[in-house]
């Protein structure tokens, strides 16, 4: 079983560092096959030891073989979050076929996450390619009741379809559209329990950004990453989480 781990821990990593080019080139229209990965600053063409997730990267003192610039720490940070991420979900989930659900989400937020951050936009073709894997996996995998995804889809999209409208574009249309696609997967009360653990998130973090200065009063923040950790926290432990406010409720707190 450990080596169970070990592997989904390098395929993890790895999948990380694809899923960074994913979401730097799909928003630009670029292909995600060619040309190869690059330094940004000289073009220097990275050779397949470069490429080595996380450990190039430490090996190379964080700076490109070439010209000697610094690489982002967020390539090998993703590619490290991304294997983490992996590993802790059969320790949530246990080995069975929601597994491969539940990878296949934290694959979407990887390059949803990298793409928001880089470009503050949300691409509806990653959207529309991964609603095809999410629909066949519920098909196999359905919830229970199995229309409970196609209720969670509807409310998910009327929900954040309203908050657009009354914000004013305050919520990107990407965000509208996630939603309605995490409703298949999460079913009608989880997504609602996902978008309040978002929005919680964001505003605790947000406003701790703000305290202490690292971003400034009306400057635009990325939602995306706050939707993952709302997102997967709901899956996780969000019937847990229902229970407990449902037994405080019966006990007159």
């Amino acid at each position: 079983m450990k080596i169970a781990y070990l592997i989904l821990l390098l395929y993890g990593c790895i999948l990380g560092s694809f899923f960074n080019v994913i979401g730097l080139r799909v928003p630009m229209k670029k292909s995600i096959a060619t040309p190869g990965s690059a330094c940004p600053k000289c073009g220097h063409q990275l050779k397949p030891y470069e490429l080595i997730p996380v450990i190039s990267y430490i090996i190379q003192g964080g700076k490109c073989r070439g010209c000697k610039s610094r690489i982002s720490p967020i390539y090998p940070t993703f590619e490290l979050l991304t294997g983490i991420l992996f590993i802790t979900a059969p320790l949530v989930i246990g080995w069975s076929g929601e597994l491969v659900v539940a990878l296949t989400l934290i694959s979407m937020f990887m390059i949803i996450i990298v793409s928001d951050i880089h470009y503050m936009l949300i691409p509806d073709k990653i959207l529309i390619w991964f609603a095809g894997i999410f629909l066949l996996e519920r098909i196999i995998w359905p919830l229970n009741p199995w229309w409970d995804s196609l209720l969670g889809a509807v409310s998910g999209f009327i929900l954040l379809l309203l908050i657009a409208v009354v914000s004013k574009g305050g919520m990107g249309g990407g965000d509208v559209k996630l939603y309605a696609l995490l409703g298949v997967v999460l079913g009608f009360k989880l997504v609602l329990l996902s978008f309040f653990l978002s929005t919680l998130f964001g505003a605790v973090i947000g406003g701790l950004a703000l305290l202490f200065k690292i971003v400034k009063r009306r400057q635009p923040i990325p939602f995306g990453p706050f939707i993952g950790a709302g997102t997967l926290t709901a899956y996780y432990w969000g019937s847990d989480l229902i229970n407990l406010y449902i037994h405080f409720l019966n006990q007159g707190f």
